[in-house]
């Protein structure tokens, strides 16, 4: 069974960017344009990563990073942003955020975070 992805973000090019990369990894993806569809996409669907921009309108990565760990506590997040604001960047990681990407990122690198992180690890 493959791994799922959820990436949040308001720009649909950014979407359908990760999508397209994340899908020829193998991976099964599910898109959100903002918190109300990514928070019922983490109940219903259960991804085990989420890729989560910062700045969302309505409600933010924050936001939403707080919610979802109310919903599933030890879900894997890696937050993006286009604005490196180092505090808001500190409290994703205090909330358990695993690491974060300045937009424009690398998508290669991207790619090799996720790969990583959603390893199966045989015992």
């Amino acid at each position: 069974m493959s791994k799922k992805v959820l990436v949040v973000d308001d720009q649909y090019g950014i979407r359908i960017l990760l999508n397209e990369v994340l899908e020829k990894e193998g991976y099964q993806v599910f898109q959100a344009p903002n918190g109300p569809v990514a928070l019922e996409i983490v109940k219903e669907k259960k991804p085990d990563l989420v890729l989560l921009d910062m700045k969302i309108p309505g409600m933010d990565g924050l936001e939403i990073l707080r919610h979802i760990r109310v919903i599933e506590p030890d879900l894997k997040v890696i937050m993006m942003t286009a604005y490196g604001e180092l505090d808001l960047i500190k409290e994703a990681m205090a909330l358990g955020a695993l690491t974060h990407f300045t937009k424009p990122f690398d998508i290669d690198e991207l790619r090799r975070t996720v790969n990583s992180e959603l390893a199966v690890q045989e015992v």
